[in-house]
């Protein structure tokens, strides 16, 4: 019997539950590698079940897998083929790190500082439950369970000899990293590929630091986008480009030719909530491949996702050691851990420590073993699958008011994942009132504009967080606003 694919497919034993994950994970490879090309005819399901051996069924799962990630596309009366993806062979030139310029310190203190760009935002006063974002739930985080862990990392440091612990992290927390990463995200690395930082924004400000030469390189971001993560970027010297983002993520036609980094929040965009697209994912990797550039994932509010499968990492599609994957506890856990990471490139990690060691040589060791445990241990697992259906019905109640209360005044943005929800405002004429009347009544809640470099570029829309705020409190405080509306 001829083989019905162009290459041999290796398959588990019988009985093992594994098969069509298998199937489905060796053609997705095989098309990401251009083994399939676009175009290509698949099989039917009933010659590669009789070809493999398998069950028909398993077949038709794998294929509807592959065509609901957008690999493959069916075709009415005939079969399945290949889509139009921009290819991710792996590049045989290899990548240079961009070396950081000297600062020129001609003044006490550089002037780069009064930026205004770099001001620093003073605390919002905010009622405890409200519409708040990026702050998720305290009162079910299991307290108790964190006490004991940091007890025992506490007693275990208290036995030892003062020293300096290592730069990158502490072994056990990058290996409790990278295998959770590999479980929750299906990002391959291992543990030497994770830098463990201070946050997420340390992880900007170092990567700023690492490839950015002053007044030169051309950093693309996101419009609208995070303006912490601007900042850091503008501290390092970067000439920042915004990037418009519509309902598929980032406009990646729009990218400035001469861009060397580019900086995207791929799974829930910050702060739209809108996921990039596979086709823009593949796109933006073959700019950064075609043009020399590297690209910076910041997997922001991921941990949490309510609708499909989500699509791959950039990482886990890369081929060619451009992507910088960021991660960030304070989402899934608790801002003040102050805990994140980079999953870094080979060609970068030494560079990147070299930063590290000279901003901060090392993260505190107390609680870097005691997340070690917590996520070895599976508490961050479980912490996870008990909160999704909390933060579920909040998101509903929020969508139900958008739609039942708001819906002459608002569109909601869609979105499958994260702590925070985005509408447009339908008559831009109505914009200001709107915000005045949300600023009033959902107190927490930003006006999109916000968030922009240029907001008068920016659509007329809102966000509403739901981390801190429970789903009658939602109700009451939409029908509120409803009532404050503008006629």
């Amino acid at each position: 019997m001829e083989p019905v694919f162009p290459f041999d497919i290796g398959l588990p034993a019988r009985g093992e539950g594994l098969r069509m994950q298998a199937l489905h994970q060796q053609l997705r490879a095989a098309i990401l590698d251009g083994r399939l090309a676009a175009g290509h005819a698949l099989p039917s399901t009933r010659q590669a079940a009789a070809g493999l051996g398998l069950g028909r069924n398993t077949v038709v799962h794998a294929y509807d897998l592959l065509m609901a990630e957008g690999y493959v596309l069916q075709r009415p009366g005939a079969k399945a083929v290949v889509a139009e993806l921009a290819s991710a062979r792996r590049s045989a030139r290899p990548v240079k790190p961009v070396r950081a310029a000297a600062v020129d310190a001609t003044e006490l203190v550089n002037p780069m500082w009064a930026d205004a760009a770099l001001q620093r935002e003073a605390p919002r006063q905010l009622p405890e439950r409200c519409f708040r974002l990026g702050v998720p739930e305290h009162r079910l985080f299991p307290h108790e369970t964190w006490r004991r862990l940091v007890a025992r990392s506490l007693r275990d440091w208290s036995r030892k000899p003062f020293a300096y612990p290592p730069t990158q992290g502490v072994p056990a927390l990058r290996e409790a990293i990278a295998q959770h990463l590999a479980f929750a995200r299906a990002v391959a690395c291992v543990p030497d590929d994770v830098v463990v930082t201070s946050g997420a924004q340390q992880a900007f400000d170092l990567l700023g630091r690492l490839l950015v030469t002053p007044g030169q390189t051309v950093v693309a971001v996101e419009e609208p986008g995070y303006p912490p993560l601007r900042a850091a970027f503008v501290a390092a010297g970067a000439r920042l480009v915004p990037v418009p983002v519509d309902e598929d993520g980032m406009l990646i036609e729009r990218l400035p030719a001469e861009a060397k980094v580019i900086v995207v929040t791929p799974s829930h965009q910050s702060p739209t909530g809108v996921a990039l697209s596979l086709r823009r994912r593949m796109a933006l990797l073959s700019f950064a491949r075609e043009r020399g550039a590297v690209v910076l994932e910041d997997d922001y509010d991921g941990e949490f996702r309510f609708g499909a499968r989500p699509l791959d990492a950039l990482q886990t599609l890369d081929r060619d050691g451009r992507v910088f994957y960021i991660g960030t506890f304070s989402k899934s856990l608790f801002p003040s851990l102050r805990k994140g990471f980079v999953v870094t490139p080979s060609w970068a990690r030494e560079s990147l420590l070299r930063v590290k060691h000279c901003a901060d040589s090392h993260c505190d060791t107390i609680t870097q073993h005691a997340l070690a445990a917590f996520i070895g241990d599976g508490h961050l697992a479980r912490h996870v699958r008990r909160m999704r259906p909390v933060y579920a019905q909040r998101r509903e109640a929020l969508q139900a008011g958008l739609r039942k209360e708001l819906a002459d005044w608002l569109e909601p943005i869609p979105c499958e994942a994260g702590l925070h929800l985005s509408a447009r405002i339908r008559d831009p004429r109505q914009g200001p009132a709107i915000v005045a009347a949300m600023r009033q009544h959902t107190p927490g809640a930003q006006a999109i504009a916000e968030y922009a470099m240029h907001p008068r570029t920016v659509p007329w829309a809102l966000t509403f967080g739901y981390g801190v705020i429970d789903a009658d409190e939602i109700g009451r405080a939409l029908r509120r606003l409803r009532r404050a509306m503008p006629s």
